[in-house]
């Protein structure tokens, strides 16, 4: 007898093919039977009128912290998302010592703005080892979950103080080499690491990572080439000339294995954005020249980006911005208030070039939380409108609003690439074999961006623009990222596999509007942004419901990924076949 059989469905299996109407039937967590299923279920899902497709992959998130006081992955879960991976950007939080935890904690507060109230009330932050750490997430997790050990844990656990402003002795790389190396073998799904100007710690310096020469770099991607069913995963500087592209390919022969970038972004299709993005595309077509494999993500749409003088972040990689932001907020304020700080900042922010410039075209900001009535007034204007009610410059009327909310106000930069040309050309590039859906970032920048609803904003897009048909849309994030990290029995509805499953319609499936959820552990002050699901009625894990009609279930089916466990080795170069 089966545990359960959805029936009356329209299945599309996640290979690209032309979806069809048909049963699945399910036992023991995996898929036993497609198509007309006559067996017996203690429970049957009637899908009349629904799309039954693959649970959706996220390919990139920052999780690694939420697991612990949310096993659920919330707003992901609702999302239809199945599996995540995490350990990013050389952030991972294991292993771990407990001198390391006092700087890892703080810098990931920093650099992926998660408040350090919830991280100290919600991570007990208390294993070693990379086994401890998956040990203790097995059995409570709703999702499936996997994840990398990141370069600047690493750096941290093994140079101590010094990982911050010094060059890594040989004896350093060779230790730091050897706990990658067996983090992998209890479990990493892979290595990452940053170089990019945008990440500091909390005290405002650039993490451990940026400190590591090219040969540290090398050596510890090295270690994942022995580890079957592991990649690489770094955020380069994206100015991509040929340093950077010698490194992205050596990084990728170094472990002989996938490397993929964070983030391609897709913001227009004028003729210099175009050049822009194939710039940064022909990364991959130089790795595959020279025998390596170098994969962009990118997202389905313009995410929507909220940034304030209190955290910075974003605003501390702008040139000469960085020591302002290491100041306590009370001599931020009062520098803030003198003209001649003031002119200072804003000519040397104005000198920045490249995608980060869009950062100083203060007038075309939106006002999105002002925190008095001096403020509130200005809520939902351009600050170039704000600024000429108040017959000042646009700078001048931001920061005016800043100092009038105690650094707290919150402002969203122009949002470009939302028109029809821009989807257009997105809808060319998702089918380009050196690009996969993803970079969500969920877990992470909590009270900053939206981007955690990138499946649901995906299908909502393909759907609205008409970009794609629905069975090539549902493999670009069911499928395709399954294989890239060689997942085994994931991705596909097919007999055998695991049954991660998502009953959607497609004619609704869609995001529903952004607001802040104050559900943070040790504060009621701040709070995330979220998003609710339209259209989904039920994601199931592993054979078990997760969520019915918009509600979590008391199910906790999600499984811990450990590398050659529940991953298999993939070849490079590869090249993936048409949907």
């Amino acid at each position: 007898m089966l545990d359960k059989k959805i029936v009356n469905g329209t299945i599309v299996d996640g290979t690209g093919r032309a979806a069809f109407a048909g049963d699945i039937g399910i036992r023991d967590g995996r898929i036993v039977a497609v198509g007309h299923v006559n067996e017996a279920a203690h429970e049957t899902l009637d899908a009349a009128g629904m799309i039954v497709s693959p649970g959706f992959i996220d390919v990139h998130t920052h999780y690694d912290a939420q697991a612990f006081w949310d096993p659920t992955f919330s707003p992901s879960c609702y999302h239809g998302v199945t599996t995540v991976v995490g350990g990013f950007c050389g952030f991972s939080i294991a292993p771990l010592t407990s001198e390391a935890s006092d700087y890892l904690l703080p810098m990931l507060a920093r650099v992926e703005g998660m408040p350090q109230e919830t991280l100290r009330a919600g991570v007990p932050w208390d294993w070693s080892s990379f086994d401890d750490f998956l040990t203790r997430l097995e059995g409570t997790v709703g999702l499936n979950c996997g994840f990398f050990v990141g370069h600047s844990c690493v750096r941290r656990v093994v140079m101590g103080e010094r990982a911050v402003g010094e060059v890594a002795s040989s004896h350093d790389i060779a230790r730091m080499r050897e706990l990658v190396d067996v983090s992998l073998r209890e479990g990493a799904l892979g290595f990452s690491t940053t170089v990019s100007p945008t990440h500091n710690d909390a005290d405002g310096n650039p993490v451990p990572s940026r400190f590591a020469t090219r040969e540290e770099i090398l050596e510890l991607a090295s270690a994942v080439r022995d580890h079957p069913g592991t990649s690489l995963e770094i955020l380069p500087s994206l100015d991509f000339d040929q340093e950077t592209l010698d490194l992205l390919t050596d990084f990728s022969l170094a472990g002989q294995c996938a490397v993929n970038w964070n983030l391609l972004s897709i913001q227009g299709a004028g003729e210099q954005d175009q050049a822009g993005l194939h710039r940064m595309l022909n990364a991959g077509s130089y790795a595959r020249e020279r025998g390596g494999e170098v994969v962009a993500l990118t997202l389905p749409s313009s995410p929507s980006v909220r940034i304030n003088f209190m955290t910075g972040f974003i605003l501390d990689s702008l040139p000469g911005w960085s020591a302002f932001f290491q100041l306590p907020p009370e001599v931020r304020l009062r520098k803030l208030r003198d003209p001649e700080e003031r002119a200072r900042l804003k000519a040397s922010a104005e000198t920045q070039t490249g995608i980060m410039s869009m950062f100083t075209d203060w007038g075309s900001f939106r006002v999105l939380e002002g925190m008095s009535e001096t403020t509130r007034r200005f809520q939902g204007k351009l600050v170039s409108e704000a600024a000429s009610e108040l017959d000042v410059e646009p700078f001048d009327a931001m920061i005016d609003m800043v100092v009038a909310d105690g650094l707290l106000t919150s402002f969203q930069p122009a949002i470009k690439g939302e028109d029809d040309a821009t989807y257009a050309l997105r809808g060319e590039l998702w089918q380009d074999d050196r690009i996969i859906i993803g970079g969500s970032d969920a877990g992470a920048h909590t009270d900053m961006i939206d981007s955690f609803a990138f499946s649901t904003k995906l299908l909502q897009r393909s759907r609205d623009y008409d970009l794609l048909g629905l069975e090539q849309t549902v493999h670009l994030i069911t499928q395709v990222p399954a294989e890239y990290f060689g997942l085994r029995e994931r991705g596909v509805l097919a007999p055998g596999y695991h049954a991660d499953v998502v009953i959607f319609d497609k004619d609704s499936i869609a995001s529903g509007d952004v607001y802040t959820r104050y559900d943070l552990p040790g504060t009621t002050e701040k709070g995330r942004l979220y998003a609710e699901a339209i259209g989904i009625a039920a994601v199931m894990v592993n054979g078990e419901v997760l969520i019915r009609d918009n509600q979590v279930t008391q199910a906790r089916p999600g499984r811990v990924l450990r590398s050659g466990r529940d991953t298999q080795a993939v070849a490079v170069p590869r090249v993936r076949e048409p949907a």
